[in-house]
Order: structure tokens, then C-alpha cells, then sequence
């Protein structure tokens, strides 16, 4: 069967929501918070490990989070941990 143009449907720019999914805004918030934070840890040259440390929680929790398990994490907690980031390195900087 090939698909017609008729057959297509749209989503929105929340892909929780179109799942169907509950508190999708929060989701959808916190996905967004994990991505600037994987873009943060890039930009700074961090491996996982450092910005583990520098975040002050366990190498493995920061992985889970990096790789989309992050359902457990409240926005806030995401906050805390790009903020603690940007912290920690500029502190850091600041001292060498």
C-alpha cells in the first residue's frame, strides 16, 4: 500500500502531546533542558565523567539522563544542573 498525501498526519511541534502522553508541556520542557545541557557539556569539551563531577551526582545518572531517561528528574533539577555547570567550570577557569 503506498502512502497518499490524504494518509499523512501532521503533529505538532510537541511530540509528547501527540502521543498522547500525560503532562506533555513538562516533558516536552525537560527534554529541551537535557538537550542545552548535552549542548553545554559539548561546547565546554567535557567528557561525562568530568561533567558528572562538576554537576555533583554519579557519572551514571548523568549518562541515563544524556540518553533520555530523564522522566525522574523535575525541570528544576535540570536547571540546577546547567546552572551548577556553568558554575563549577567558571569557577574553575577563574582559579588556573
Amino acid at each position: 500500500m503506498t502512502a497518499t498525501m490524504d494518509d499523512i498526519i501532521h503533529g505538532t511541534t510537541n511530540v509528547y502531546a501527540d502521543l498522547g502522553l500525560p503532562d506533555a508541556d513538562i516533558q516536552l520542557l525537560k527534554a529541551q533542558l537535557v538537550s542545552r545541557l548535552a549542548d553545554r557539556i559539548e561546547s565546554l569539551g567535557l567528557c561525562n565523567g568530568e561533567a558528572a563531577r562538576h554537576i555533583g551526582i554519579p557519572e551514571a545518572e548523568l549518562a541515563d539522563i544524556l540518553r533520555g531517561r530523564f522522566r525522574q528528574c523535575s525541570p528544576e533539577t535540570l536547571t540546577r544542573y546547567l546552572t551548577a555547570l556553568a558554575s563549577e567550570v567558571n569557577r574553575d577557569v577563574a582559579l588556573a
